[in-house]
């Protein structure tokens, strides 16, 4: 697979999510509206990895850690570092019973459509200032 199909695959997996999470949005499923945005997220940094590195990216879910991997995480403005560490718990606690309860009730409707409207936006971001596509 050549570097260029390689990011390609990650923008696409990342855009798939997009769909997923703004259809979760739809049905009320708040809880995988969290999730499916920390995994947009994850797919277009592991996009950005693959286009700085040409290697396959880390088997890791920790954004920071992708993000200082492949030297990108200094470029981000501070408002999405700061969305990065808000939605960093999301990918994690939704898999566990003992942070369901307590996540579902942090993640109320008017919350998700802000932590969707930030993801589309960094995604966006990235996609314009990072990747280096067409």
């Amino acid at each position: 697979m050549t570097k260029e199909e390689k990011v390609k695959y990650w923008i696409e997996l990342s855009d798939y999510d997009l769909e997923t999470a703004e259809g979760m949005m739809q049905i009320k499923k708040y809880l995988y509206v969290g999730f499916m945005c920390h995994q947009v997220i994850e797919k277009i940094f592991k996009a950005v990895y693959s286009d700085r590195k040409d290697d396959i990216p880390p088997y890791v879910h920790k954004l920071v850690l992708i993000a200082r991997r492949a030297n990108f995480y200094d470029s981000f403005p501070e408002e999405h570092k700061d969305f990065i560490d808000q939605v960093e718990p999301l990918n994690i606690k939704t898999r566990y019973p003992d942070y369901k309860k307590e996540l579902a009730n942090k993640l109320t409707e008017a919350k998700c459509i802000e932590i969707l409207r930030k993801t589309k936006n960094l995604q966006l971001w990235i996609k314009k200032k990072l990747l280096s596509i067409e």
